[in-house]
């Protein structure tokens, strides 16, 4: 959570004055939401007095609310150097280097502002977030508990701590902890989403009751607020076959979340259709026997709610196997392909002059991450699901990486995937008719690869067949990852691992079918989903 600055001062003359009129005229804007126009007067009044550390740091506030990450570290580094103490600032800076996903780099930020003023909460939960990120669960509950030990009242701590049980599978401390922040906080519209995720609800339920409370002045609430009840209730109506009424929630909070968020349909499905047209079967044989020989990875890739935190789960269980989950190592890799100072947007056509040398490089800076997620392993998985755009150039830079690639009805998979409110945003799972044809062209690029790949480096597996019948499905997939048979496979809901997808409560379960036909309840209401895919 950001820390702003105190009220503006009391009026003086001349520059001063008109400093002060910008920087209230800021904070107002601000509250009303309208940061654009905040911004521009903040940064008047900076023009007036440019060693305003205050204003600085208010002004990396509206920032970062635009998501203007980079901008507002900047903003947060110049407050801090015009007041060393500002301990606030630091913890500012933190946030937006935690939104830029360097939690590294922001956990230094929080540890540093700590030593200025080590009673400021939020630091301490702010750094048990960005712990958590970077796999350091049971550091980032300290964090939290050191707040609760101080602060027992304190909600938001309660409710971070709740979703770090969740992440290591403590499912009933969890539950209880977010029930305990929203008894402390009722209010709170972003406590609910966890809270329904971590139970199912019943007729008169206390806490469906406190959320249609909140619903009937929803629009009281600034948008992300709505979003989150939107979403909140949508899960609570359908555990009550309520399927109409949690339909209209789903509809409203995708709306909300679709205005709040970048996807550029064009220019998505013209890269699908261009890495196609790049990985032609005669590029894959130009191109092949330069990687690294690694066996360590296995990369999990499809859609969103398609059964690979499952898969991924079964694996993890193998005592020779450790997930790393969504890592975007490889992503990352793919896009500094071209070394320092290439142009941007290099991929895939340049990947038909890529020198040996490159490929082979993709695949050590790759490992290198990887590897040091575990380093004993024999295999580590890596679950990041874009990673289906780059199958071709996983198999040239690793060609003896193993891909597995879960597959679910698409209507199913489209609607588990419009249901769910991504911590991390999916802009294209807003809009049913968008993810209609997003799943078109990802499931054309995945026909593509079927026929460019060689025989044995990608595995596909459907998931009614794993849930039919997973004795058989585990064998396969075992085998297909040159792994002995292992009985542990089996037992997968019991193996205790960190993990953070959406699919975090399921997973913890013994396998189930339930999922099977998910959409069925909604299917007169998913025309323009139907629309998208083709299907009549």
């Amino acid at each position: 959570m950001a820390v702003d600055d105190a009220p503006g001062q009391p009026r003086r003359q001349g520059a001063a004055g008109a400093a002060a009129a910008h920087k209230d005229r800021a904070r107002a804007l601000a509250k009303l939401g309208r940061y654009d126009a905040a911004i521009a007067h903040f940064e008047a009044a900076l023009a007036i007095d440019p060693a305003d550390a205050a204003t600085e740091n208010s002004l990396g506030n509206a920032l970062g609310r635009l998501g203007r990450h980079a901008e507002a570290a900047e903003r947060y580094r110049k407050a801090f150097a015009l007041r060393p103490n500002f301990a606030e600032a630091l913890n500012n800076l933190g946030n937006a280097l935690a939104a830029l996903n360097r939690h590294d780099d922001a956990i230094a930020q929080y540890r540093k502002a700590l030593t200025v003023a080590p009673a400021l909460v939020e630091i301490n939960n702010n750094l048990g977030s960005s712990l958590e990120a970077v796999d350091r669960t049971e550091e980032a509950i300290l964090c939290y508990d050191k707040v609760l030990a101080a602060h027992p009242e304190n909600a938001a701590a309660h409710h971070l701590r709740a979703y770090a049980l969740r992440t290591l599978g403590r499912l009933e401390e969890s539950r209880a902890a977010f029930e305990r922040a929203v008894a402390l906080a009722p209010g709170r519209t972003d406590f609910y989403p966890g809270l329904a995720e971590s139970k199912r609800f019943a007729a008169g339920d206390p806490h469906l009751l406190a959320m249609e409370r909140l619903a009937r002045d929803i629009g009281a609430h600034p948008p992300e607020a709505q979003i989150e009840l939107h979403f909140a209730l949508a899960k609570a109506y359908e555990d009550l076959d309520r399927h109409e009424t949690a339909f209209g929630h789903l509809l409203q909070g995708n709306a909300l979340q679709r205005q709040r968020v970048a996807y550029d349909e064009p220019a998505t499905l013209e890269l699908f259709r261009r890495i196609a047209a790049v990985f032609s079967p005669e590029l894959m044989r130009k191109q092949q026997g330069h990687g690294d020989p690694s066996t360590v990875p296995i990369f999990i890739i499809g859609m969103p709610r398609s059964g690979t935190t499952l898969v991924e789960q079964v694996l993890a269980s193998h005592p020779k196997v450790r997930a790393a989950g969504e890592i975007a190592a490889f992503n990352r890799g793919a896009g500094d392909f071209w070394g320092p100072g290439a142009a941007p947007a290099r991929f895939p056509e340049e990947v038909a002059f890529a020198a040996p040398q490159q490929l082979r490089q993709l695949a050590v800076d790759y490992l290198g991450s990887l590897i040091a997620k575990a380093p004993r392993a024999e295999r580590i998985t890596d679950k990041t699901l874009p990673n289906f755009q780059f199958a071709g150039l996983i198999h040239l830079a690793l060609p003896n990486a193993r891909i597995v690639h879960l597959r679910r009805d698409p209507v199913d998979t489209c609607f588990s995937a419009f249901s769910k409110l991504f911590p991390n945003a999916q802009p294209h799972t807003n809009d049913l008719a968008e993810l209609g044809r997003y799943y078109r062209g990802y499931d054309a690029l995945m026909t593509h690869w079927r026929s460019v790949l060689p025989d044995g480096v990608m595995l596909e597996m459907h998931y009614e067949e794993v849930v039919g019948d997973i004795a058989a499905q585990a064998r396969r997939l075992v085998a297909f990852c040159g792994l002995d048979w292992d009985e542990s496979c089996l037992a997968f809901h019991q193996t205790q691992r960190p993990v953070r997808t959406a699919s975090a409560v399921q997973v913890r379960q013994p396998i189930y079918r339930s999922a099977v036909g998910r959409s069925l309840p909604y299917r007169e209401m998913l025309d323009p989903l139907r629309q998208g895919l083709g299907i009549e």
